[in-house]
């Protein structure tokens, strides 16, 4: 078997594994290694200073346009919806479809009606009946749940002014009323 020959550690490793050592417990009867002694460097001629222009400011960051709060739809408005002296501009029911399909059904919808300078349209969701089995997966009513949720989402904020539960006559909690926001240029 041959020894393996090591190399000789620099003056900056010798004090770097001193500072180590001296925090660590030595097992039973070893000693801390021996302190190395100090040693001058040699003297070197200074490094010349370069003068160093501040680095210049950075940009601003720039600020993500803030999303529009919903707000509520007017109670003017849900008076005359509820009393028949106003129509809701559009409807769209979303019964019997999957969550994607309903999801990108509905943002397109939005779209449309938008471009065709609706105010107010209703969203009939369903309410979602009694589970019939009380299973795991027997989920009753995602659409009622998740339609708000997608109205609150940034892609369809710059559409929707606010939703509300529509009337009775309308569909009652199983529909909501949105509103929508004017067109951008739409006088």
């Amino acid at each position: 078997m041959t020894k393996r020959r090591g190399r000789n550690l620099s003056p900056e490793e010798r004090r770097l594994w001193s500072h180590v050592a001296r925090h660590v417990k030595p097992m039973k009867g070893k000693a801390h290694p021996p302190e190395p002694e100090s040693e001058e460097r040699p003297a070197t001629a200074p490094a010349p200073q370069i003068a160093l222009s501040p680095p210049p400011p950075l940009p601003p960051p720039q600020k993500k346009p803030s999303l529009p709060p919903l707000a509520p739809v007017e109670r003017k408005t849900l008076q005359a919806l509820r009393r028949g002296r106003k129509d809701v501009d559009s409807v769209i029911d979303l019964h019997g479809m999957r969550q994607e399909e309903a999801h990108f059904a509905l943002i397109g919808f939005l779209h449309r009606a938008q471009n065709s300078g609706y105010s107010v349209v209703l969203v009939i969701t369903g309410k979602g009946g009694a589970p019939v089995n009380t299973g795991l997966f027997d989920e009753r009513g995602v659409l009622r749940r998740m339609v708000p949720h997608w109205l609150r989402l940034p892609d369809l904020r710059s559409l929707v002014v606010g939703f509300e539960e529509a009337s009775p006559q309308h569909g009652g909690s199983g529909a909501l009323y949105v509103r929508l926001r004017r067109r951008r240029g739409a006088g």
